[in-house]
């Protein structure tokens, strides 16, 4: 299963291509989409640690 990051050039994007949640890169495609739906925006700050 892959989301719309797949198709984004950031490492951190292209890490969490393969979660099992729709993410949307920012866009104004999906603030639309949430506003279409009337659900709201939640938002990942980017996150990444090292091990």
């Amino acid at each position: 299963m892959s989301n719309r990051l797949a198709h984004e050039t950031s490492p951190y994007h292209l890490r969490h291509a393969d979660n099992p949640v729709d993410w949307w890169p920012w866009s104004a495609e999906a603030f639309e989409e949430a506003r279409r739906r009337d659900v709201p925006v939640l938002l990942s700050v980017g996150h990444s640690s090292c091990r």
